[in-house]
């Protein structure tokens, strides 16, 4: 079937539904996936200095390249393309989708680990089935300026499937109210860590949890220095499901609340997860200037920027809704939930995991006397 996409019309195999069938792997859902990359790769191109001696043409890899659409809207960007995939079908099928376009572009009958350990590129995007991790490493070797990452195992991540997600992320995930976040936050721990064995520091500076997927953009910089004071950034965060108090710690080693000091309940712990801030609010911006209406997804896409750019610094969320419904009361609109914990004293934001979640620096009990005006 033809599918366009912004400025681009490729050919992929018919499927039954999204992403399943005989034929090489593509997911229509993963539109918003791709219109944001390209918006990515148009505000990282913003960021080059028009007086730098440096003209070469950046590169762009597309490490799991199935269909080759994400490394064609690439080319048509500008990028200097290289399409890698390991299936011979696909291969081909990456050569025709340049070919319909008019676009030049290097397709690779490879292995992408194996190429990612032999060429270097601006920027390396992995976009597998299931976990991102096998090509973690090899990623990292591969990726001068960005790393870009997908990962779909959203069970594991958010501990859902808790051995797996110890298996594949090297840490302990928990399946919380806010296990999209703690999904998002897991795979971006796991990959700072890798990077830091390479002496690289891969800060991310635009992230989303959507449709059932995690999402992170990461700018890499060398220097062991560097790559240490991301590892600031990793810690534990303590969880009481009885009463839904919860604290965040930096630091590789736990340190966890035997019981809950709120309400001597038992405590989960999930660490070492990423507690930093999981965009550059300035990219973020750029990122939603970059998205236009030739985008199918243009609205969502401007959107969910918008959302990611205003989130508060905190490394958790909450959802009205729940909490309403724990409570017994009655929901309100959202921008008056917000402005009753404003006026009580609290910072408070919306965030992009759905739209009654927030995040805010109150306590859920604090949460609660601004929320029901109780004393």
């Amino acid at each position: 079937m033809r599918v366009t996409e912004g400025t681009v019309a490729v050919e992929v195999p018919e499927q039954a539904d999204a992403g399943v069938g005989e034929g090489v792997f593509f997911n229509p859902v993963q539109e918003l996936n791709r219109d944001l990359t390209v918006a990515v790769l148009r505000a990282l191109e913003g960021e080059r200095d028009p007086e730098s001696d440096d003209d070469r043409t950046p590169s762009y890899l597309d490490a799991n390249a199935a269909s080759g659409i994400r490394g064609v809207r690439a080319a048509a960007e500008g990028y200097d393309a290289t399409l890698c995939d390991v299936d011979p079908d696909a291969v081909e099928l990456c050569r025709e989708n340049l070919a319909r376009n008019d676009l030049d572009g290097r397709v690779v009958h490879r292995d992408a680990n194996a190429l990612m350990h032999e060429e270097t590129f601006d920027v390396v995007d992995v976009d597998p089935f299931g976990t991102p991790i096998p090509f973690a490493d090899a990623a990292f070797r591969g990726a001068s300026r960005l790393v870009c990452i997908t990962a779909t195992d959203t069970a594991p991540l958010c501990g859902a499937h808790f051995e797996s997600g110890v298996r594949h992320y090297s840490a302990v995930p928990r399946n919380t109210e806010y296990h999209a976040e703690m999904g998002l936050r897991v795979l971006i721990s796991a990959l700072v860590r890798t990077a830091a064995r390479y002496d690289l520091a891969a800060e991310p500076v635009f992230s989303h949890a959507t449709k059932h997927y995690a999402r992170t953009y990461l700018r890499l910089d060398s220097g062991a220095q560097a790559a240490d004071a991301l590892i600031e950034d990793l810690g534990h965060v303590d969880h009481c499901e009885h009463c839904l108090f919860r604290e965040a710690t930096r630091g590789l080693i736990a340190d966890p609340h035997e019981w809950c000091p709120k309400c001597d309940e038992a405590i989960q712990t999930a660490g070492p997860i990423w507690l930093g801030r999981t965009c550059d609010p300035a990219f973020a911006d750029a990122v939603r200037d970059a998205v236009d209406d030739g985008m199918g997804t243009a609205e969502e896409a401007s959107d969910l920027c918008e959302r990611v750019a205003a989130e508060l610094d905190e490394p958790t969320h909450y959802d009205q809704h729940r909490l309403c419904k724990r409570w017994g009361v009655g929901a309100v609109a959202m921008d008056e939930f917000l402005e009753r914990l404003r006026q009580a004293g609290h910072a408070a934001s919306r965030t992009h995991y759905g739209g009654t979640t927030f995040k805010t620096d109150a306590d859920v009990t604090e949460i609660r006397a601004a929320a029901l005006d109780e004393e």
